[in-house]
C-alpha cells in the first residue's frame, strides 16, 4: 500500500512564509519612505495627497510613508542667472539662455529717440519662497524671462540711445531691478531679484563705425573740456595768489610809509619845541649833524680858511 504525502502542511507553511515576507517588505518600505533628508542649501516642500502642507529646512525629517506625503526639494541659496541677447556655454540652468535665433531678437530694441540698439543684459535671482515657486505660477523661470524682456524694452524705450549706451546704464539697471522685483511679487512667483546688469550695448552693426566716430569725437570733446578745466583750476588760484601777494605788499608799503610819516611828524614836532626854546643852538646842532652825515660821503676834502689871501699854499697832490 502506497503512502500519500501530506501536502496541506507544506501549503500552509508556504503561505505563512509568503505573508511574513510581504509584511517584512511592507515594514521596510514604510521605514524607508518615512524619512527624507534636505541638504544645507535647500528647502523641501511637503505635499500630503498632493496639497502643500509644510516647508522644511536642512536636516533629517519624518513624513507619512507609502506616498501619503511627498517632498519637492528646491535649492534656495543657489544664485540663478538668465542671459538675454547671448548665452554662456555649459550653463546648468535650462532657462539661463534662449536659442541662438531668439538671442538676436531679444537684444534688438528701439530707444525713445527712435534709434536702434543692441542690448545684452543679465538677471541674477534666487528662489525665496519654494511653495510659490513650485505651485503659484506655471513655469516661473519662463515667466521671469518674459517679464524681464518686457521691463527692459519699456525702460529702453523711454530713453535716448546715448543714455542707453553711455551715461544712463546704471540708472537703467536700478530701475529694471525695482520693476522686476515688483512684478515677481505681484504674481507671487517666489523669486527675489538680486541684480540686473547691462552687458554689451551697441548700435546696429551697419552703423557701428559711424557711431564709434561720433563717440570718439564726444570723448575728445570731453577730454578737451577736462584739460581746459584743469588749466583754469591751475591758473586761477595762481593769479589769485599773486593778487593777494601784491595786495599784501601794497598794504605793507602803505603801513611803512604811514609809520615813517608819523615818525617824521613826531621828530619835527620835537625839533620844533627845541628850536623854539633855543634857536641858535638848535641851528648849529642841525648844521653839525648834517655835515657829519655829508662829509664822510665826499671822500678827500680840503678846507681852506676864508681869511687866506694870495697864492694858495703848495699842496701835495700825490697824497691820496
Amino acid at each position: 500500500m502506497t503512502q500519500v504525502p501530506n501536502t496541506n502542511i507544506h501549503i500552509n507553511i508556504n503561505f505563512t512564509l509568503i505573508r511574513r515576507i510581504i509584511y517584512g517588505l511592507v515594514i521596510l518600505v514604510g521605514i524607508f519612505t518615512s524619512f527624507y533628508t534636505v541638504s544645507a542649501d535647500s528647502q523641501a516642500v511637503v505635499l500630503r495627497f498632493g496639497k502643500p502642507i509644510n516647508t522644511t529646512g536642512p536636516g533629517l525629517h519624518f513624513k507619512l510613508p507609502f506616498g501619503i506625503d511627498r517632498t519637492h526639494v528646491v535649492e534656495v541659496t543657489r544664485q540663478l542667472q538668465q542671459e538675454f541677447g547671448f548665452g554662456t556655454l555649459g550653463a546648468t540652468n535650462p532657462w539661463q539662455a534662449s536659442s541662438s535665433g531668439e538671442q538676436e531678437l531679444e537684444k534688438s530694441m528701439v530707444t525713445g529717440d527712435l534709434n536702434a540698439a543692441l542690448v545684452e543684459w543679465v538677471v541674477q535671482y534666487r528662489i525665496e519662497d519654494p511653495q510659490q515657486y513650485l505651485f503659484a505660477v506655471r513655469q516661473p523661470d519662463a515667466t521671469l524671462r518674459d517679464l524681464t524682456e518686457s521691463v527692459m524694452r519699456e525702460i529702453v524705450g523711454d530713453r535716448t540711445v546715448d543714455e542707453v549706451i553711455t551715461v544712463g546704464r546704471q540708472e537703467i539697471e536700478s530701475i529694471a531691478s525695482e520693476k522686476l522685483q515688483a512684478a515677481t511679487a505681484e504674481y507671487a512667483m517666489g523669486l527675489r531679484i538680486v541684480q540686473v546688469q547691462l552687458k554689451d550695448v551697441n548700435p546696429p552693426r551697419r552703423v557701428q563705425s559711424s557711431f564709434n566716430e561720433v563717440n570718439q569725437a564726444q570723448q575728445e570733446r570731453e577730454s578737451a573740456i577736462n584739460r581746459a578745466n584743469g588749466e583754469y583750476n591751475k591758473e586761477v588760484p595762481r593769479a589769485r595768489g599773486e593778487a593777494d601777494r601784491m595786495i599784501s605788499t601794497a598794504d605793507g608799503y602803505a603801513a611803512k610809509r604811514v609809520n615813517e610819516a608819523e615818525g617824521d611828524v613826531a621828530s619835527f614836532e620835537a625839533l620844533l619845541i627845541e628850536y623854539t626854546a633855543a634857536p641858535e643852538i638848535t641851528r648849529r646842532r642841525l648844521y653839525l649833524e648834517t655835515m657829519s652825515e655829508i662829509l664822510p660821503k665826499l671822500g678827500k676834502t680840503i678846507i681852506i680858511d676864508e681869511a687866506t689871501k694870495g697864492v694858495l699854499p703848495l699842496l701835495n697832490l700825490n697824497d691820496k
